[in-house]
This record gives structure tokens, sequence and C-alpha cells, in this order.
């Protein structure tokens, strides 16, 4: 009996230690990654999913997973690793996590992962782009901060004319979000700074855009600002024309352009002056002047009543409004008339009168202001003249204004070196013989005292511009040499500061302004 009974143990040990044999584990045979790139934020967490061809292949998710380089190196990067592994809720589907080490925000390294067999060997998926947040062209436009916007051409033809316009397309994405892309037509614009490697833009639409909520419009330029290494001339000087009375002054957005999908670097969208209710508001009947010595607009004339630095003997004036397309010979006469009569107001014997002299013809508190916006940011070209702009409405006075172009030569000593110690227009177009009057030279000293603690803030605002603008820089200047500018100047650099850091040329740029405010009180 006990026979029997240690037969039926035996048996029963025998049958329970058959049953306890682990199956032959399953075999490997691929590993597979769904993804090209994976982008990683800064000091951040990217995640994807791979797949193994056999659901019940067991492995340690913590030790027998690796990332390799592409070539089957192990991976050991300073910039990324992979911090875990975890089961995902489909059976032989995973998902790995990979972390951002902070150190460096645009590298780009061709990666595959690994999972380790039983005799010890990884079996590799298939290769992907591990790549920093800011990795390539559009990587770094977009570590600036700044808005992006994009110009693609049709057929992606080059922009090679300031005549001909190129049909394109326009996306703006800002703040994250990409806006619909709107058909428009491009050209080059600008007479010098044409010329130079990083071209200017003219933007021209079938039908009104709003950009960054300013009022719609059919045109919209895009400056280069190739020379100015604070990439903030324009900036500033607009935000000090907006300090004072003149009635409209362009609004302006900084922005990164994509031409084509190339990244141009560091551009300022800004409103074109135009006669529109919200620009050059001087209705449909009204004149927009503009007085520059490249003597390059369609309608224009030399007008032998004033004085101006560049003509020994008159001053250049063109008109830009009504547009040469439309405008009659009888308007252009009454154009020609309306400078005319305001020249020889102001150059006559009774200039100082005030019913027969300059004030019954120009409205003087736009001339003050705009030549304090002129003498404060050191832009002698009030007197050269260049970009200089007058407006009226039909039978009122000439307006001065609005402002534009403030890149050469402004706040900078190389192109008006007696700014250190005096005024530099004093002696303008015009502004000669106004200020003959010391009546009028006594409203100008009035005048730049009620502005001047609002102009004593710009300091502040160059600052906040240095922050926001640092980073667009620092990509800007990778791609283009202001000093190149001297290509087009005689062989000499036009602002001073092309060869210093951004930092170094803001830092000057401010101290500059201080010392044109001191000066300024000191001689007016």
């Amino acid at each position: 009996m006990r026979r029997v009974f240690r037969l039926i143990v035996l048996l029963s040990v025998l049958l329970l230690s058959a049953g306890c044999e682990e199956p032959p584990k399953a075999a490997l045979r691929s590993v597979s990654v769904d993804l090209e790139t994976l982008v990683l934020p800064v000091s951040g967490t990217a995640e994807f999913l791979f797949t193994v061809d056999e659901a019940d292949y067991a492995f340690d998710l913590a030790k027998d997973v690796v990332l390799y380089l592409a070539k089957g190196q192990f991976l050991a990067s300073e910039d990324f690793f992979l911090s875990r592994v975890e089961k995902d809720t489909v059976p032989g589907r995973y998902r790995a996590y990979v972390s951002d080490t902070g150190k460096h925000d645009d590298y780009s390294s061709e990666v595959c992962l690994g999972v380790r067999l039983p005799e010890g060997h990884f079996k590799l998926s298939n290769t992907f782009l591990c790549t920093g947040e800011y990795a390539g062209p559009m990587g770094r436009a977009r570590k600036t901060g700044l808005p992006l916007l994009y110009v693609d051409t049709q057929d992606g033809a080059k922009i090679v004319s300031k005549e001909d316009y190129v049909k394109a397309t326009i996306t703006l994405e800002d703040g994250g979000s990409l806006s619909e892309a709107l058909p428009c037509n491009v050209r080059g614009r600008g007479n010098t700074t044409w010329w130079w490697p990083k071209k200017p833009y003219l933007l021209k639409f079938d039908s009104k855009v709003s950009f960054f909520g300013f009022p719609a419009h059919k045109r919209w330029v895009l400056l280069a600002n190739f020379m100015d290494r604070t990439m903030m001339r324009n900036l500033v000087a607009m935000k000090v024309s907006s300090m004072t009375s003149l009635a409209w002054t362009p609004r302006c957005h900084s922005v990164e352009l994509v031409l084509n999908g190339v990244h141009q670097g560091y551009y300022l969208l800004i409103e074109q002056v135009r006669v529109d209710k919200n620009r050059v508001n001087v209705g449909d009947d009204g004149y927009l002047f503009e007085s520059d010595f490249h003597y390059d607009n369609e309608i224009q004339w030399m007008d032998w009543h004033g004085r101006c630095v560049q003509f020994s003997d008159g001053i250049p004036f063109g008109i830009k409004s009504p547009d040469s397309d439309d405008i009659t010979p009888d308007q252009i006469q009454t154009g020609k008339d309306i400078i005319a009569r305001t020249a020889k107001a102001v150059y006559g014997p009774d200039f100082r009168d005030p019913e027969k002299g300059y004030a019954a013809y120009i409205d003087v508190d736009s001339f003050i202001d705009y030549w304090i916006i002129f003498e404060v940011m050191g832009n002698h070209e009030l007197g050269n003249p260049g970009s200089v702009y007058y407006h009226c409405k039909p039978g009122g006075k000439l307006v001065a204004g609005p402002c534009w172009d403030f890149d050469w030569g402004v706040l900078s000593y190389y192109t008006s070196p007696q700014a250190r110690s005096g005024l530099i227009n004093r002696g303008a177009c015009w502004y000669a013989r106004l200020f003959e009057d010391p009546a009028f030279a006594a409203r100008v000293r009035t005048r730049f005292n009620e502005l001047l603690p609002q102009l004593q803030t710009i300091p502040a605002y160059i600052d906040e511009l240095e922050k926001e603008l640092a980073l667009s820089a620092q990509e800007n200047f990778k791609l283009w040499n202001p000093a190149e500018d001297a290509s087009q100047n005689g062989g000499h650099i036009i602002n001073g500061d092309e060869n210093m850091s951004f930092h170094d040329a803001v830092a000057r740029l401010r101290a500059n302004y201080e010392e044109r405010l001191s000066v300024i009180q000191k001689n007016l």
C-alpha cells in the first residue's frame, strides 16, 4: 500500500514539474518606429511610439531599450537621452520618452531604437531624426520669438526688379498659429538699399489686409534694415514721431522673413506712405509731396525759390499722390503752384507777417515737430533732402510729415560729426529761413521742452527693444554683414557701428540719443 502511495506522489511531482516549465521565448524579428523627426523642446521631453513584431516578446523596459546613432554606435549625447519606456494599451506597442538636457537648442542627430536580444546584442529600428527645438533655419527663425512672415512666390520665381511684380502668397505665423495664405504681388523697392545683398520689398494685395491689428490696406513694405547693426533705428524714430503732433506715423512690427522657404533674417513690416483715411489723410483731392535728392519720382521738378544742402539752387519735389497713372496736367500744375507759393512766402520779404508770410501757408506746429524728430534722431536728410514728405488737403496749409527712412546715418557721428556739439538741421530746406524768425525759434524751443519728458523715456524703450531683438540679431548677422554697406558708400561704412556687436551698437545708439537731447537743449 505504501509502495502505491509513493508511486502516486512521485507521479504527481512529475506532473507538477512538467506544468511549471517555461514556454519557448518568443523571437524578436523587427522593431519599427513610425516617425521621421522627433523635436525636443528646450529642457523638455518628447515621446514617440515603437512596435515590436512579436507582442509576447518579454524584455526589461528599463534596461533592454536604448538609443543608437544611425551608424550603430551606442548613443552618448550631451543634448538628449532616453528617459523612460512604458507599455502602450496596444499589445506589442510601447511609448518611449526622450528628454533634452538643455545644453544646446539647435542639434540634429540621426538615431534608431535598439531592443536587447537574449544573446546580448540589439535589434535596431529604422532611423529617425532627433532634433532640438531650434534646429535648422526655420527653427532658428522661431527661436528669435518674433513672428514669421512667409512669402512664397509663384513657381519659386526670384524677385529681381523694382518695377515688375511677382505673384506670391503671404502667410503670417504669429503667436504659434498659422493664418490663411493670402495672394499678393511682390517687387523690390528702395534706392541705394535695393543694391545691397539683403533686399527690401513692397507687398501689394488685391484687397485690403490687416497685420497685427493695424488698419487694413493693400500696400505694405518690408524694410531690410541691412546696414543697421542695432536693427532699431527706424523703430526708435517711429516711436519718437508717435510722441508728437504729427497726424500719422507709419505703424510697424518686427518679423522674421522666410522667402520661398529660406530664412532671410530680421525685417520690419511697416505701413507704406500712402494717401488713405488711416494713413496720410488728405482726401481724394489732396496732395502728398516728396522731397528727395534721388530725384526719381515720375512727376518731379526743381523749385527754385528755396535752397538746400545737396542743391545749391532749388529743392527737388515730386508728387506721390494723386497717383501718376491718374493725375491730370491741371492737377500737376496745381501741385507745383502749392509748393511755389509756399516757398515764395517762406523766402519773401514779408515772411514773418502772419497773413502774408509762411504762417499763412504752412502748418507751423507740424513743421516744428517734424524738425524736432529729425534733430533728435540726428538725421541730416531733412536738409539733404531724402524721403522728406509734406501733404495738404484741398485749400489747406502745407503740413510736414510723415516720417520715413531713418536708418542712414541716424544717431551716428559718421555722417554728421557736427551733431556732437551742435544742431544739424537748422540750415535744412526752408528751415534756415524759418529760424530767421525769432518767433519761430522760440516756438521750437518751447515745443522741445514740452516734449522732453516723453523724449527722455526713449532710452528705456531702447532697452526693451534690445531684449526683444537680441536673438533675432544673433541669427540675422549670421546671414548678413552690415559692413558691406561700404561698397555703396565710397568704401566707407555709413553708421559707424557696422563692425560692432549688436549689444555694443545698441549701447552706442543709446548714448548718442541721450547726448543729442543734451546738445539740443544747449543750442536751441
